[in-house]
């Protein structure tokens, strides 16, 4: 449909804010006010606001909804600033229960669209927390050319991940210009965040892929027990916890000074995402003990097979009867251990994926691994390198996903995310 300016109503409405829409509706729009109560949100919040992004080191929360965006080939540096200034705005709302919008679902110009979507009306936030990353593309696209005036402040770091042995990466769902990760212990709500931002970035970017997940796969905080992957196994007992300043300092936020060019990132992270199938009817046929060697642990407890129990610290020196290290060097617990990989450690927020079933009739699963990390080049990329080669566990796993962001540190109130890159 579209008016006499030769203007779509849909392209119109893209075009403009809420407050501009009020002022396109004029003096004789019909206002919705009082449609909706005065709103009171319950439930668990997380700021938005902070020294670091939410959503990294805060409680790993039940359910994920992550999306990849890209900017459109039009898109300019005035319309990247202003979808990053809306875009946190509408995340510092809706992380504390409110609307996307100023006027919210049932709110605002009767006659033009609600500036949320609604579907989470009546729901608590849920411990929900939005977290944003740049990917190296937004710096400099596939030809090389520097779209917004930013690929001299591209860290030294934020390159695609290589291809691993082994991968069979699906390349329309993986990497993106902007990421967006939003957790919550609630499904919809985490939807819900995606849904909305992904209509507020009309005209501007676009969503190129997004992954649902759920069943969080590692603990956060001290005081979260270990939970269980897709093949039954606990999962990230060794992980980073929040309590640890001194372990994130080292492996988890990037220092004052670490890439001269990059000062925008100080205090910020790097966010690795990796989307691995599990072959889990093969998985299922195989025995217990199998199942034991290639992990390193016991499925029961999580102990190492060097005996003890799950916080133990594995014993890859003690052999059994055979002469043979009770935890297999090659199996998935010493391939990941710090001491294998100089010392290194992850934070990990990964979640259990089901999207359905594969044309041979199985499940569509897996681990949608997600990792935070002061530098991919020696906290993530050596280790994943060795891994691929190596680890028992590869036998039932391909990665089909994958993607690296630079996360900026948290925001300041009256900020936007990221706005540093951009001074």
């Amino acid at each position: 449909m579209t008016d006499a300016s030769g203007l779509s109503r849909r392209g119109l409405i893209g075009s403009v804010g809420a407050g501009a829409a009020l002022a396109l509706a004029g003096s004789g729009a019909l206002y919705a006010s009082g449609r909706e109560a005065a709103r009171q949100p319950t439930g668990t919040t997380h700021p938005f606001y902070g020294v670091h992004q939410a959503g990294i080191t805060t409680a790993a929360q039940d359910r994920l909804h992550f999306g990849a965006f890209d900017l459109n080939p039009s898109a300019t540096r005035e319309d990247l600033i202003g979808l990053l200034r809306d875009w946190t705005a509408a995340a510092s709302r809706l992380t504390q229960g409110l609307g996307a919008g100023t006027f919210g679902p049932l709110s605002g110009p009767y006659d033009a669209p609600p500036d949320d979507t609604g579907e989470a009306i009546g729901l608590d936030p849920a411990g929900l927390t939005i977290t944003f990353g740049f990917g190296p593309s937004l710096f400099a696209g596939p030809t090389g050319r520097d779209r917004f005036g930013i690929a001299a402040r591209r860290p030294e770091a934020l390159n695609r991940l290589p291809h691993f042995p082994g991968d069979a990466l699906d390349l329309a769902a993986s990497d993106g210009d902007v990421c967006v990760q939003a957790c919550s212990n609630d499904p919809q709500v985490a939807v819900h965040a995606i849904r909305n931002l992904t209509r507020i970035a009309m005209g501007r970017a676009s969503l190129r892929w997004s992954q649902l997940g759920f069943g969080r796969t590692s603990s956060t905080t001290s005081d979260q027990v270990t939970p269980r992957n897709l093949f039954g196994f606990k999962d990230g007992t060794a992980n980073l916890r929040a309590e640890d300043t001194a372990g994130l300092d080292s492996h988890v936020w990037t220092a004052p000074g670490h890439d001269p060019k990059a000062g925008w990132l100080d205090g910020g992270s790097y966010l690795v995402a990796r989307k691995i199938a599990m072959h889990i009817e093969t998985w299922d046929r195989g025995s217990l003990r199998e199942q034991e060697t290639f992990i390193g642990r016991t499925k029961a407890e999580g102990a190492p097979l060097s005996g003890g129990t799950e916080f133990t610290a594995p014993d890859f020196a003690l052999a059994g009867r055979e002469g043979r290290p009770l935890v297999d060097p090659d199996s998935h617990l010493a391939m990941a251990h710090p001491d294998r990989n100089n010392g290194v450690r992850l934070l990990r927020r990964g979640y259990n994926y089901v999207d359905g079933s594969n044309t041979l009739g199985r499940l569509s699963a897996g681990l949608f691994f997600i990792a935070f990390v002061v530098d991919p080049r020696t906290h993530y990329i050596p280790m994943q390198t060795a891994m691929a080669r190596s680890d028992l566990l590869q036998e039932y796993l391909r990665h089909v996903g994958s993607g690296l962001w630079a996360v900026p540190p948290g925001v300041a109130a009256g900020q936007f995310v990221g706005q540093a890159l951009f001074s």
